[in-house]
C-alpha cells in the first residue's frame, strides 16, 4: 500500500475530491470511527438469529458490535458490552459461543453464550 496511488500505481488525485465516477461507495460506515480491531461472520448455531451477520470488536468508544446483513445490505446494527470498555478482538468457539478480549488494565477474555433462561423472540 503507498499513500496516493492506486494498486495499479495510477495516482489517486490530490485529496480534493470526496469520489470519482469509477469509485464505488461503501455500503456501511461509521462517523465518527469504531476504531475495529478484529471481526468475524458468525456461523455457529447458539446465537441462531446472528447467522450470517458481521460481529465487529470496537476499541472506540468500546463495544462489540454486531452488523445485521441480509444478501448485500446491511439492514441493521446493535452494540453490545458498551460497559465493558475497548474490545480487542471477537472469536467464535467451536461450540459457537463468542470470546471477547477486552483491552483494559487488567484484562479479560469473555465468553458469551445465550441467556438460557430468557424468553425466545
Amino acid at each position: 500500500v503507498t499513500y496516493g496511488e492506486n494498486y495499479d500505481d495510477t495516482p489517486v488525485g490530490s485529496g480534493e475530491a470526496r469520489h470519482t465516477g469509477d469509485m464505488v461507495e461503501p455500503r456501511y460506515y461509521w462517523d465518527p470511527v469504531i476504531a475495529p480491531g478484529g471481526a468475524i461472520f458468525y456461523q455457529g448455531d447458539r446465537f441462531s438469529d446472528w447467522q450470517g451477520d458481521l460481529l465487529i470488536s470496537s476499541l472506540t468508544p468500546g463495544a462489540l458490535v454486531r452488523i445485521e446483513i441480509d444478501g448485500d445490505k446491511v439492514t441493521g446494527e446493535e452494540r453490545l458490552l458498551t460497559d465493558q470498555g475497548r474490545i480487542r478482538d471477537v472469536v467464535e468457539a467451536s461450540d459457537g459461543a463468542l470470546l471477547v478480549i477486552v483491552d483494559d488494565e487488567n484484562g479479560a477474555v469473555l465468553r458469551l453464550t445465550p441467556d438460557e433462561t430468557a424468553a425466545p423472540n
